[in-house]
């Protein structure tokens, strides 16, 4: 057995490495870059034609969703700029004068095509091609080789399937969980004995870094919805992308609610040092509290990121149960919270708060309040794609896709699929 193990290790490795979707999209870009050049060595008068390569490899986007919307304005970028180049290649050569008013006049028509953020393209190709052109005829050959470079791109994108980010944007996910997991339990052990006013500034610090990592999180899940869209690997891509991010959205509340926290205990540890934040009751009943809440919202990523409904059933059940007890835990916070105030008149609204805002976490992850998110969400994004691409969405329901979809919505409750 222990033979067969040391075998079979490295195999599930060079599998796992062919579903990696870095290298999936490394091979798919090398492999439309060669073909472009194997076809432009046929068609092109060049000895070296690598403009169909390059922009083989500048149209392989990472998602086909890009490919489609991005392609077209690269595309276009890289013929103008070739354009340009011909047309100063037919009357002047290569030198600095040359060179400067070439950059301008790329720039400027970029802006006139209406590129966008390619507008460089526009430049560089014109740069390019005109370093190695001196003949009109010559930067006609670089037309048609963008032209091979483009369609060869576009057609590895529709017969070699790109990769499916939505991997990498649950992993992106669950690392946000975590992170809010482990600051959520240090603010609870820190709640039960005296807490220096400077380790409370230093929570809601770590508290305020947390914005970096959902910039950071969103990235990776734009990447994912990219994917998803009119991906022939992907079925029901609506209901993958909305669950994402109305999962995203939910942990982004919390982190708000969980500074807004830290910025409470930080107030209580100015008002009452040296004291503790709470009496020693109430502290420890912050302290599991928080703790609940924190294996919750762990709980609550895995919901969100299964893609198997029996492990999605399994977690929106241990999640359900954990919501439960954090709720009565909540619930005896609350009487002692409100003893205290009675004690501590002057400390009142930072008990309050406090209550307050453990409750809007608790609100936030409640499976029915996510159901009722995701229906309106579902509903709203179908909706604006039946506004945007009509016939498309009719194309789709007479294929039977859209029944499908509202088939699974029909026995959804929260679950990732």
């Amino acid at each position: 057995m222990r033979e067969v193990h040391e075998w079979s290790a490295p195999i599930t490795r060079i599998v796992r490495k062919r579903r990696d979707p870095v290298v999936v999209q490394t091979l798919r870009s090398a492999t439309a870059a060669t073909i472009a050049y194997v076809i432009a060595l046929r068609l092109s008068p060049e000895k070296a034609p690598l403009t169909a390569p390059l922009t083989a490899l500048l149209v392989v986007q990472v998602t086909l969703y890009a490919t489609l919307t991005n392609g077209f304005r690269r595309v276009n970028a890289v013929v103008t700029g070739v354009l340009v180049a011909i047309a100063f290649s037919l009357l002047v050569g290569l030198t600095w004068w040359s060179l400067a008013l070439l950059l301008v006049a790329s720039l400027a028509v970029g802006r006139l095509v209406r590129v966008e953020e390619y507008v460089p393209e526009v430049a560089i190709s014109a740069m390019l091609v005109l370093g190695v052109t001196t003949v009109g005829n010559t930067a006609w050959a670089r037309v048609v080789e963008t032209l091979i470079g483009a369609t060869v791109g576009l057609a590895c994108n529709l017969l070699l399937a790109p990769p499916v980010w939505v991997e990498e944007a649950g992993e992106s996910i669950d690392g946000l969980a975590r992170r809010l997991r482990q600051l959520m339990l240090r603010m609870g052990e820190e709640a039960v004995g005296g807490t220096p006013v400077d380790r409370a500034e230093e929570r809601l610090y770590e508290a305020r870094r947390l914005d970096h990592d959902i910039v950071e999180v969103d990235a990776a899940l734009r990447q994912a919805e990219d994917s998803l869209r009119l991906n022939p690997r992907v079925r029901e891509g609506l209901l993958h992308r909305v669950v994402l991010r109305t999962g995203l959205d939910t942990l982004e509340i919390c982190t708000v609610v969980l500074r807004v926290l830290a910025r409470t205990f930080t107030d209580l540890a100015k008002e009452r040092e040296p004291e503790p934040l709470f009496e020693a009751e109430t502290g420890a009943a912050v302290e599991q509290l928080l703790s609940e809440i924190a294996d919750a919202v762990v709980s609550f990523a895995v919901l969100v990121t299964t893609h198997l409904s029996e492990s999605a059933e399994s977690a929106e059940e241990r999640l359900a149960t954990e919501l439960r007890t954090a709720a009565g835990t909540r619930d005896k916070l609350a009487l002692l919270l409100r003893e205290e105030a009675e004690r501590e008149t002057r400390h009142w609204q930072l008990f309050g708060a406090v209550l307050t805002e453990v409750n809007r976490i608790l609100d936030e992850l409640d499976t029915e309040h996510r159901s009722r998110r995701l229906f309106e969400e579902l509903d709203r994004v179908s909706g604006e794609q039946r506004a945007r691409m009509p016939r498309l969405t009719r194309l789709r329901e007479r294929l039977g896709v859209q029944e499908q979809l509202w088939r699974d919505r029909a026995g959804f409750d929260g679950r990732s699929h």
